[in-house]
C-alpha cells in the first residue's frame, strides 16, 4: 500500500515522502479500514515541526482519522462487518491506504455521508463533544467563549453550545473568519488581532463573568481568560498553538511561562476551575469514552443538529499545500486529503 511519511522535521514541501509500504495486519480488537480520505489536525502540524512530544518517531506515518470501508477484523470484534462504511479514530496510522483502528473508535456510518464530514465527525467533532458534555458540561444559558471558533473544533464547540442555548463569544483572526463566526450563529465574534478579548467581553458582560472558555491557544491565553471567569467557571485547555508562532528555545519558554502560576487554594477561593484534555491519551486508557462521544456526535449530525464545514479538500500529492494551509491560519472548519 502506499502511505504519506513524515521523514524531515521542518517545512511541508520538504517533509513528506510517499512510500509502499506493507498493508498492517490487525489484532483481535481492530479493524482494517481501506482509506477513501483522511484529515489533517493542527496536532499533525505540531508533528511536522517536531514539537508534539507523543508523536513517533522518524519516518513517522501521522494521521488521527480517516473514513473508508472495513476490509477486515479481528476475533473480539462484534456488530462491524467486512464492507461496512465506518469513521475512525486512528492512533497515528491516518495517512495511509489501509489503517487499522480500534474496534471502540470505528463507527458504521450512511454511504450517503460525505467523506469530510466523517473525518470532521472522528476527531474533530468528537473533542468537542467530549471537551463540552464531558469535561465542562456546559448547561443552558452559561456563557461560553471559544477560542479558535473558525477552526474545525471551534466550529463544532461552537454549534454544540448553541444547541444548548448558551450565550457565544468567539475570537478568531480575520475579519473573513468573523463572518464565518456569524454565519456558525456566534453571538460576540472577536477579531483578537484588532480588538482585546478580555476588554470586549467585560464591556458585554459588565460585572459578570464566563461560565467556560475552551482554549487550544495557551500560554497567555489561558491566563487572560481565567481571570474573566465567574464563580462556577472553568477554563478547558486543550492544546499550545501559540507554541508555534516561535521557533526559539527562548520563545517557548516564554510562552510556558506566560500559563501562569496556580495553585488548588487559587481554584477552591474563587470557584474556578482548570481543566487540561489530551484527546490521544483518553483515547488511550477510555477508548469506551471516546466510543459513546464519537456515536453521539453520528446521530447528532444525521439529525441535522451540527453540521460540520469542510474548508478545503486536497489530493494525497497535495500534503504539503494542505499542511501549509492549516498552519497559515487561514483555514476555516475542516481541512481533508483524499486519496
Amino acid at each position: 500500500m502506499k502511505a504519506v511519511y513524515l521523514v524531515k522535521y521542518g517545512k511541508s514541501n520538504t517533509a513528506f515522502e510517499i512510500r509502499e509500504v506493507d498493508t498492517p495486519e490487525v489484532s483481535d480488537d481492530q479493524v482494517l479500514i481501506k482509506v477513501e480520505a483522511f484529515g489533517i489536525n493542527f496536532a499533525d502540524v505540531m508533528a511536522r515541526l517536531g514539537l508534539y512530544k507523543g508523536a513517533p518517531p522518524l519516518p513517522a506515518l501521522l494521521g488521527y482519522e480517516v473514513v473508508g470501508h472495513v476490509e477486515k477484523f479481528g476475533s473480539n470484534v462484534q456488530n462491524i462487518k467486512v464492507g461496512d462504511r465506518v469513521s475512525a479514530m486512528t492512533h497515528f496510522g491516518g495517512y495511509a491506504e489501509y489503517a487499522v483502528a480500534q474496534k471502540e473508535v470505528a463507527c458504521v456510518i450512511p454511504e450517503s455521508m460525505s467523506a469530510g464530514t466523517a473525518v470532521a465527525l472522528a476527531t474533530q467533532y468528537t473533542t468537542a463533544y467530549f471537551l463540552s458534555h464531558n469535561m465542562a458540561n456546559i448547561q443552558e444559558g452559561d456563557k461560553v467563549l471559544v477560542h479558535a471558533a473558525a477552526g474545525g473544533v471551534g466550529t463544532a464547540l461552537v454549534q454544540m453550545a448553541l444547541h444548548k442555548k448558551c450565550l457565544v463569544f468567539g475570537t478568531c483572526s480575520s475579519s473573513d473568519k468573523i463572518d464565518y463566526l456569524r454565519k456558525n450563529g456566534v453571538h460576540h465574534p472577536i477579531n483578537y488581532l484588532e480588538k482585546d478579548f478580555v476588554s470586549e467581553i467585560r464591556t458585554i458582560l459588565g460585572t459578570g463573568g464566563l461560565d467556560v472558555i475552551f482554549d487550544p491557544v495557551g500560554g497567555l491565553s489561558v491566563r487572560k481568560g481565567y481571570k474573566l471567569l465567574g464563580a462556577g467557571g472553568r477554563l478547558v485547555s486543550y492544546g499550545v498553538s501559540s507554541m508555534n508562532r516561535t521557533k526559539s528555545i527562548l520563545g517557548k519558554i516564554r510562552v510556558l511561562a506566560q500559563f501562569g502560576i496556580y495553585h488548588p487554594l487559587q481554584f477552591l477561593s474563587n470557584s474556578r476551575g482548570m481543566i487540561g484534555v489530551n484527546m490521544l491519551k483518553i483515547g488511550e486508557d477510555n477508548p469506551e469514552k471516546v466510543a459513546i462521544a464519537m456515536k453521539a456526535v453520528i446521530a447528532m449530525a444525521q439529525d441535522g443538529i451540527i453540521k460540520p464545514f469542510i474548508g478545503a479538500e486536497f489530493g494525497v500529492d497535495q500534503m504539503a499545500e494542505a499542511h501549509e494551509y492549516l498552519e497559515s491560519r487561514k483555514s476555516m472548519g475542516k481541512i481533508v486529503v483524499k486519496w
